[in-house]
């Protein structure tokens, strides 16, 4: 199973001191967190998009991504998300590939369709066609991915004719992709059409929502026939703040929580914690926690943490991030990999099994994935 870290690179001011970070501050602060999740062990680091304050996270996340390869030598990259309403699938598929040979494979993207509404008039569209535009852009860019010469037309994009994608993907082999979705069955049912990863950021959802989700996605999967149920690549998201006992982890992390420019001012910590995955407490606290999931959703594949948010000095995600994968992970990992059936995949695919898979079929006459009745 893979364990990471993500970012939404939000620049928020440190309740307790009322300093905020530069925007320089804050991005190379997340290039440290990086190197310290591959420095513990930890598999993956993920990246949000995004176009405006107060976030720094990347507007084109493959460049963060190259930047990162080049400075560690294990740790997989992904995305958290890739919008793929606003995006051009062209430019998608150009930009990823390049970042996919820089990396050595070490790159993997989850697509969504971004829930920031203002985000779709600059980019001339229309929030209103959000579902539309995911399914038809992201048919796009498979074929893009697995055909070298397309011609193409569909409803929101300029026609192409005879195109080529270069580079051509590491290997004539594509990054493996995920979609990301929080409410939207309609998400759910292309990732499962596809036979592609799906991921629920449950970070603001209760465990029933999340369930029904992730088993819904099951059920299509193994109806388009790619598996068994069971065998479907699931990911979750989580949140965490460890303390050496609950009192002083929530003694600390309480004014970060209660000022957070995401949730702050509304639910009370605790309230937050019982219906969320959020968990503030002891390492025996989140690895219970976080062990329960599996009971709720099946053995899944990926399961990644935001540990960087809400104006928490850097020096203290540093020591979240030390504390995941030094004592957290490893639990975990050993605990969900006693209970998987050995026909659960174990993590994700990555570049080196979908080499070893060969050519994938062509996807050019598959019609883009309908809305489940």
């Amino acid at each position: 199973m893979d364990f990471g870290i993500f970012t939404i690179g939000d620049v928020t001011p440190d309740p307790t001191t009322g300093r905020a970070p530069s925007e320089h501050e804050r991005i190379a602060a997340t290039v440290e967190y990086a190197k310290k999740a591959e420095e513990v062990g930890l598999d993956v680091f993920a990246t949000g998009e995004h176009h405006n304050p107060p976030f720094v996270a990347p507007a084109n996340p493959p460049i963060l991504m190259a930047h990162l390869a080049a400075q560690t030598e294990k740790l997989r990259f992904s995305t958290a998300t890739t919008l793929i309403t606003t995006n051009d699938p062209v430019r998608l598929a150009e930009d990823y590939a390049y970042a996919q040979h820089l990396s050595g494979g070490r790159i993997d993207l989850m697509l969504g369709r971004g829930n920031t509404g203002p985000v779709y008039p600059w980019f001339g569209q229309d929030i209103r066609q959000g579902i539309p535009l995911a399914v038809e852009n992201y048919h796009l860019l498979r074929t893009l991915w697995r055909q070298e010469n397309v011609s193409w037309k569909g409803q929101f994009r300029t026609p192409l004719q005879g195109f080529t994608s270069t580079p051509r993907p590491l290997d004539d082999t594509p990054p493996f992709v995920w979609h990301g979705s929080i409410r939207s069955p309609q998400i759910a049912e292309q990732a499962a059409y596809y036979g592609d990863g799906f991921f629920h950021n449950n970070i603001f959802w209760n465990i029933e929502h999340t369930q029904k989700m992730v088993n819904s996605y099951r059920r299509r999967f193994e109806a388009h026939g790619h598996g068994a149920a069971d065998q479907a690549i699931v990911g979750l998201g989580g949140q965490v703040f460890i303390g050496d006992t609950e009192q002083k982890a929530k003694e600390y992390f309480r004014p970060y929580f209660d000022n957070a420019p995401v949730y702050g001012h509304g639910p009370s910590m605790e309230e937050f914690s019982q219906m969320t995955p959020l968990t503030v407490g002891t390492v025996d606290q989140v690895i219970d926690r976080y062990l329960g999931y599996a009971d709720a959703v099946g053995d899944y594949q990926r399961q990644l943490f935001l540990v960087d948010h809400a104006g928490l000095p850097k020096e203290v995600v540093l020591e979240q991030i030390e504390i995941l994968g030094t004592e957290v992970v490893p639990v975990l990992r050993k605990e969900f990999e006693a209970r998987r059936p050995a026909h659960v995949p174990s993590g994700p695919p990555t570049h080196t099994s979908l080499v070893a898979d060969g050519p994938h079929t062509p996807y050019h006459l598959i019609e883009p994935a309908k809305k489940e009745n």
